[in-house]
């Protein structure tokens, strides 16, 4: 089947209105169930957004390939807009996107329909078809420029398809040719998944390197790496989101990457494996380096593993802390049954929130960074060393020692037991695993959680005997800490301490925490909008969207401007964000919620009104100081 049985003229938009990801999304939905193709638009429109939440669709080079597959098609179809102005889509270039497929995908789609779509990432990674998109007039136009490109494909399939009848003598494998392999899968199986193969395939080519991509898509495994290809591999790159079976890489090299790192950074990911820098599997999730990596090829560990704990934590410490916080509403004492203050539905908010859904924190968090550590058999041990870090008063710091600890005790003992004879091999993940992993964490967690406590209790002593000036100081250090990676590891790291000064009951240091983290977005929608001649109109839409992200507590939403002008933006925010954590804790303010931004606001411990006053200040020095410093976009 050819894209142009997909792609008619009834469903090509040259002149796209929308200005935002969101409308636009909506505006090519509507074509789409204008021309006829869908069943309904409102649940067609909702898996594409459930699509979106977990990647961006935007491949970079101006180009977004929104797609879904679901009972809501009538049709297998595909609708192409064009915007000339381009809008913020969260490519991952960070780049406007000008070109947009939208796939619609029926659930009970045949193979060729999907190989079709599949088809679609390939025509588009090529910059000389990019730009006949950019030129074509008329709808007719486009659907001319994808008649050419498929009759071209087809003479070329026709010429190796003759030159394949004539014999040929087989070549010997040449034992010092570089031989890559590469596997890419994404959620749907239908755009990255593809796009990520032919970048990888255009990039090896033009670094005079040969290399095999499997992919794993919606019509199944194609391309499928077999044993011999495997054994003449210098390495694997497994760019994928979704599970890969990697056993049959057991002892090669094999680097796993998000699927959008085969589209954004093939070359890198082809050097690893050339240079040597890819771990060796050695199955059952484990990993050896066989050579140490360079410096910037992989994150770093310690920080991918508390991240991981700390992301599968939040929840509990978002949800439980929000419901105290409401608890608190009805009386500080109101879940207390002695107290006056006391009443049922706020004793149940607390019993949830507190008893409950903060009490699994530690444990939570130390399983799963020993589950980033050790994959599955980590995680009881480690959840098990946090249980003990909390009924011991370790707290917080003993859960992350739990977790570490319990991580690469599991990651001994699977090296220890690694030669077992095969007919024993099943006794490891139900016996071996289980029983050596919680026994060693536990016996050290049993000796060293009263050290820990002892040096918790002393943090937090010394941190409620701070007076006025240093809590301002404080204040500003932390609120500082927020902006000045915008997101990245400064950020985290002050976030991870806020919750940890949570769990021992210090609740100023997240206030300062949560309120400097909104200040870097606050402050670019402020200055958009006060200084407009110094913005773009695609840069003034995007302030409007940071004033929704900064009062939501999300300190990402100040990227796209700290990308283009960082030097001004992160001093200004920088300069914004401390004196905004210094004045709320000037203010004595307490925060136990760790996120929910201006949501919460009313639910400090002190006086809100002053909170949300800190903020506005710190967004105003902001706003003004960087729409002061900023040059005007011509000078830009």
């Amino acid at each position: 089947m050819k894209v142009t049985e997909l792609l008619t003229v009834e469903t090509v938009n040259l002149n796209l209105k929308s200005t935002k990801k969101e409308d636009v999304l909506d505006e090519m939905a509507q074509v789409l169930y204008d021309a006829g193709k869908l069943n309904d638009l409102k649940d067609y429109r909702a898996a594409i957004a459930k699509r979106e939440s977990e990647s961006t669709t935007g491949i970079g080079e101006g180009i977004a390939i929104p797609h879904a597959k679901t009972a809501a098609v009538k049709v297998p179809s595909i609708a192409f807009g064009r915007s000339v102005e381009g809008l913020d889509y969260a490519s991952l270039d960070g780049k406007p996107a000008h070109l947009f497929f939208m796939i619609a995908a029926t659930e009970g789609a045949n193979q060729t329909h999907l190989q079709t779509l599949s088809k679609l990432s390939t025509y588009l990674i090529q910059p000389d078809f990019r730009e006949q998109l950019f030129k074509a007039e008329t709808p007719e136009d486009i659907i001319r420029v994808f008649e050419e490109k498929e009759e071209a494909e087809e003479a070329e399939k026709k010429a190796a398809e003759e030159a394949a009848k004539e014999p040929k003598k087989e070549e010997p494998i040449d034992p010092d040719a570089v031989r890559i392999l590469a596997v890419t899968a994404c959620p749907t199986g239908i755009a990255h998944t593809y796009i990520a193969a032919d970048s990888l395939k255009a990039k090896a080519k033009d670094m005079g390197y040969d290399i095999k991509v499997q992919t794993n898509g919606s019509t199944g495994i194609q391309n499928h790496l077999t044993p011999e290809d495997i054994k003449h591999a210098k390495g694997i790159i497994v760019a994928a989101d979704t599970k890969v079976d990697l056993e049959p890489f057991k002892g090669k090299p094999v680097l796993q990457v998000p699927v959008t790192a085969g589209i954004r950074n093939p070359e890198g990911l082809i050097n690893q494996i050339v240079k040597e820098e890819a771990p060796i599997y050695n199955g059952d999730g484990a990993k050896s380096e066989n050579k140490e990596s360079s410096s910037g090829s992989k994150q770093n560990p310690f920080y991918k593993h508390l991240m991981n704990g700390v992301s599968h934590m939040l929840p509990f410490v978002v949800g439980g802390g929000i419901l105290i916080a409401i608890s608190f509403l009805f009386g500080i004492n109101s879940s207390d049954p002695s107290s006056l203050q006391y009443n049922p539905f706020a004793a149940a908010l607390h019993m949830i929130g507190a008893d409950n859904a903060i009490f699994l924190m530690v444990p939570i968090l130390a399983g799963f960074i020993a589950y980033s550590i050790a994959e599955r058999p980590g995680l009881m041990p480690g959840m098990v060393g946090g249980m003990m870090a909390v009924h011991s008063g370790a707290g917080f710091l003993g859960g992350l020692i739990a977790g570490f600890l319990a991580g690469y005790v599991v990651v001994l003992i699977k090296k220890a037991f690694a030669n077992l004879p095969q007919a024993l091999a099943g006794l490891k993940p139900v016996l071996i695993f289980p029983v050596l992993g919680v026994l060693i964490t536990g016996l050290i967690m049993y000796v060293v959680n009263s050290p820990i406590r002892w040096i918790m209790n002393a943090l937090t002593d010394w941190l409620q005997s701070l007076g006025t000036g240093n809590l301002v100081l404080l204040g500003m250090i932390l609120g500082a800490m927020t902006v000045i990676d915008m997101g990245g590891p400064i950020n985290k790291a002050a976030f991870t301490f806020g919750i940890a000064m949570i769990d021992a009951h210090f609740y100023y240091a997240q206030a300062a925490i949560m309120a400097g983290g909104m200040v870097a977005p606050l402050g670019m929608g402020i200055a958009t909008t006060f200084f407009k001649n110094k913005f773009t109109k695609q840069q003034r839409d995007t302030g409007l969207t940071a004033y929704v992200l900064g009062a939501t507590f999300v300190t990402e939403g100040a990227i796209p401007f700290a990308a283009a002008d960082p030097l001004r933006v992160i001093v200004s925010s920088v300069i914004g964000a401390a004196v905004t954590g210094g004045l709320a804790l000037f203010f004595k303010i307490g925060l136990q919620a760790p996120h929910g931004g201006i949501f919460v606001a009313f639910f400090v411990n002190g006086n809100p009104f002053l909170y949300i006053l800190s903020i506005i200040i710190g967004a105003l020095i902001t706003g003004f100081v960087y729409g002061a410093w900023k040059k005007p976009i011509e000078q830009a």
